[in-house]
């Protein structure tokens, strides 16, 4: 019968950092601790108000499932049904298999039935800015193999031309985080495939994409917050080429392997991403990410501190989680 611990945490960023919907110099997460003989599975879970989430909410919907997880009466298999899709079933469903390879003497991958996991090269991200420091912080991590831009706004076009100009060899990723509508993408479009732009994440509003089925897509399109679950999968056929399968969306490692599965059934591509956190969080990523094309999960690299001990990251290399850590 496992004991509960919820706490809120915050952790300062590099910065600030800014995206269409705004800026902030803190993260601040929720972290879960399940306990049962002697072993503690951690889970860490961002909530997100573009979703209806906050740190009070997500604290309140794990803490109204004390009674019965304390009493052994919820396992991981009926979280899945006890809380929807998002973040407070994130930091569970994590702590639950972490409890679970801890008890079993194993790893994660091996109770999933998974390959064991190799080293990935994550993406970088450069925070919405003018173009000019947008430019400079390009030149500043040149030497990292992807690069990815944070846009939304009339300067977007000179953005990215300065970080084609500050990173040459990079290779570029955009996400326009639902902030241009369907004129402006038929403008940019053709613009980033020539500035050898390689995808572009969420350009028209969750919702509002139905356009994009009648757009040309010179660049792959990646469906953000347009994809939670795989519920959300029917309607992103012939709108997007790509999922970013995320684990705050998907609610959990668990949901989050079989979103992968079916995307790739259904012949998307797959990205990984994260929100902005720390090493905790990264760490269940790592293993959906194994199918990626994209990995996104630089939430580490963006922050002041991190967790003790940290994931491995040498430039934008990720080494797999030790246990110690989580998994």
């Amino acid at each position: 019968m496992p004991g509960l611990t919820v706490r809120r945490e915050s952790f300062p960023t590099r910065g600030s950092f800014t995206i269409s919907r705004g800026s902030r110099t803190a993260v601040e997460v929720v972290l879960v601790e399940l306990a049962a003989a002697g072993r503690t599975g951690r889970g860490e879970c961002v909530p997100y108000a573009r979703y209806g989430e906050s740190v009070e909410g997500v604290v309140a919907a794990i803490e109204g499932l004390r009674g019965v997880l304390e009493a052994g009466d919820l396992d991981r298999r009926g979280l899945q049904e006890a809380l929807p899709a998002g973040a407070a079933r994130n930091a569970l469903d994590c702590a639950f298999w972490d409890l679970e390879a801890k008890q079993a003497g194993r790893r994660v991958w091996q109770l999933a039935g998974l390959a064991e996991p190799g080293a990935l090269t994550t993406a970088y991200t450069l925070s919405l800015d003018t173009p000019e420091a947008m430019g400079a912080a390009a030149a500043a991590n040149a030497g990292r193999p992807l690069l990815k831009l944070k846009l939304a706004g009339p300067e977007d076009l000179a953005r990215v031309e300065a970080v084609r100009a500050g990173a040459p060899a990079s290779k570029l990723v955009v996400d326009a985080n639902e902030g241009w509508d369907a004129e402006s993408y038929g403008r940019l479009a053709p613009e980033l495939a020539r500035l050898g732009v390689t995808l572009v994440e969420q350009p028209l509003p969750a919702g509002a994409d139905e356009a994009l089925a009648a757009l040309p897509r010179p660049v792959p399109l990646c469906a953000d917050e347009s994809c939670h679950d795989r519920s959300s999968l029917p309607q992103l056929r012939g709108r997007y080429d790509m999922v970013n399968v995320k684990l705050d969306k998907t609610g959990g490692l668990t949901e989050a392997l079989a979103l992968v599965a079916e995307a790739e059934a259904a012949g998307f591509g797959v990205m990984v991403g994260c929100m902005l956190a720390t090493s905790l969080a990264m760490a269940p990523a790592t293993l959906p990410a194994q199918r990626a094309q994209v990995v996104d999960l630089d939430g580490p690299l963006l922050l002041a501190e991190d967790r003790d001990p940290p994931l491995r990251i040498d430039g934008s290399v990720i080494q797999p989680p030790a246990p110690e850590l989580w998994g």
